[in-house]
């Protein structure tokens, strides 16, 4: 098997990126970006495929859960981490990275090539169980902290997902559903922070905003689960109910006031004309999917 990765190969575009100008560099790399999308799309029936996993395994009391190195580990974390703010929601994702919290701003020297980590991870940090989905992030796809976590996660039952820059990787081997970004070699030979991370963070946003919208986070595109932690999203969550509901902004922020600003519960207690206990209970009633209660 082939372990090296096309981020490992020298760059040709970017040879003389030492002896350019500024605003060379930001063209080169800027190029290089410019190629991701595109090579992302080629992925979208399996990233699709992961979506509908995710969120049934959400309705059966299971959860996605992250693992990567390095940069991986990071974009994993950093996604899981975004889903409370965005969606009022915790739990439901959850990040790994190799190596622990020391690893989120420090190398951890040898992290990603220990398995006993990736079980203990798995096992003792994440309680995996057969209900979740456990997704593994990586630009080459062969750290063994990420192979003995799949392959521990499928004796349990998990669903398994890899998410790897490399066709010939372990990990790929290894998972039910193998995401695969070939995005050549970067503009740094082997930064895989680079176009390498940036096709990773792309995948977990369609993965986890895409699970959550079909879980009912939102109505059309509206974050009608947005916890209102800032003047920001305090501002946000009046113009949401307003939009939806009719309604004024200032009648909006009097009902989410009252409500200690939950977009949903205020939208159905002015659309239906009912007080918050009545809202409450047509929203249970739809497994809280705002769209089902209101149309």
């Amino acid at each position: 098997m082939d372990r090296v990765t096309k981020t490992e190969e020298r760059n040709i575009n970017t040879v003389d990126i030492d002896v350019s100008s500024s605003l060379e560099i930001a063209r080169m790399i800027n190029n290089e970006d410019k190629k991701i999308a595109s090579i992302v799309e080629t992925q979208l029936d399996k990233i699709s495929e992961v979506i509908d996993l995710a969120n049934n395994a959400f309705r059966n009391g299971g959860r996605v859960l992250y693992f990567g190195a390095g940069t991986s580990g990071r974009l994993g974390i950093l996604d899981a981490s975004e889903i409370y703010p965005t969606f009022s929601e915790s739990g439901l994702f959850e990040g790994y990275i190799a190596g622990g919290e020391k690893a989120l701003r420090n190398p951890v020297e040898g992290a990603e090539d220990n398995e006993e980590l990736g079980l203990e991870d798995l096992i003792l940090s994440a309680k995996a169980t057969d209900k979740d989905i456990v997704v593994t992030i990586s630009a080459s796809g062969n750290p063994k902290y990420l192979t003995s976590i799949i392959s521990r996660a499928r004796e349990i039952g998990a669903k398994t997902v890899a998410i790897k820059c490399n066709p010939k990787s372990e990990i790929g081997r290894l998972s039910d559903i193998n995401i695969c970004t070939i995005v050549g070699p970067e503009a740094i030979t082997g930064s895989s922070r680079m176009k390498a991370g940036t096709s990773q963070k792309m995948i977990l946003n369609m993965i986890s905003t895409g699970a959550l919208v079909k879980y009912g986070k939102t109505y059309g595109n509206l974050m009608v689960d947005v916890k209102a932690l800032n003047s920001k999203l305090v501002d946000r969550s009046a113009r949401i109910v307003s939009d939806i509901s009719g309604c004024t902004y200032e009648k909006a922020k009097e009902v989410l006031e009252k409500t200690n600003y939950n977009v949903k519960r205020s939208i159905v207690m002015i659309v239906k004309n009912c007080d918050e206990e009545f809202a409450v209970k047509l929203l249970k009633s739809e497994n809280d999917i705002l769209r089902k209660v209101i149309g």
